[in-house]
């Protein structure tokens, strides 16, 4: 059952929004839609959802800068529909922490079958990592899966999404293994081939010296991923 679980459409196109509504609440999420980027705003603010399904043309900003505010200072699923069907785009959104992009027109329940699989994969994420009270130290890095924080020896810190860590965590749980795409993403598989070489590349922007030249998550071409460094997990 899904009634717990609020979503928000923020699409400046009424019958997109009734649209996605009547198609969601048909599967018991509770909906709620917006027309306007600062609409959408002040409603996270106040009471954060699950999920955002955002449309790219807003009228009072690019649906984009919603997508990285969303992503940097809220811990909510976020996924992208809208008619700008460019592969730039598309790397763009995933790049800034979206976790699904669809394109216009779309199959209304395609929608609900991708906002299902996400909903999972954020539910099984905050399981883990309420589960996991440990701290996991590796390559002179601390993470803390229960605040989601990355620690340099230097004391630096960098948060994760929820997507960056259900990725690290996998790795993290199984060091100088190779792990391939299906593995590490599973029900979460974007929507087109690079969505886990872009996630993993932000993974790398904060773990990483020289994220262009990575050392420890190393590629397996054709196969996978492997975190090259062991792994201290402490209480």
């Amino acid at each position: 059952m899904n009634n717990n679980k609020m979503i928000y459409v923020i699409d400046d196109e009424s019958d997109i929004c009734q649209l996605v509504s009547q198609e969601l609440e048909l599967f018991g999420y509770s909906v709620r839609t917006f027309t306007t980027g600062t609409q959408a705003g002040h409603a996270i603010r106040t009471r954060p959802p699950e999920i955002c399904i955002i449309d790219l043309g807003l009228p009072d900003m690019d649906g984009m800068e919603l997508v990285k505010q969303l992503c940097d200072k809220h811990n909510v699923g976020v996924m992208i529909l809208s008619g700008r069907n460019s592969v730039p785009d598309k790397v763009l959104g995933l790049e800034l922490g979206a976790d699904d992009y669809i394109v216009k027109p779309f199959i209304p329940r395609e929608l609900v079958a991708r906002v299902n699989s996400l909903v999972r994969r954020l539910e099984n994420t905050g399981t883990d990592t309420r589960s996991e009270t440990r701290s996991a130290s590796f390559a002179g890095l601390c993470y803390e899966p229960s605040t989601l924080t990355l620690t340099t020896a230097d004391g630096i810190q960098a948060e994760l999404s929820s997507a960056e860590n259900d990725l690290l965590i996998k790795l993290l749980k199984a060091p100088k293994t190779i792990l391939s795409r299906d593995q590490l993403m599973g029900e979460s598989a974007g929507p087109f081939d690079r969505s886990i070489d872009v996630r993993m590349s932000r993974v790398r922007k904060k773990i990483e010296l020289d994220p262009k030249n990575p050392e420890i998550i190393k590629t397996i071409y054709g196969v996978g991923y492997i975190l090259t460094t062991d792994v201290s997990w402490n209480s």
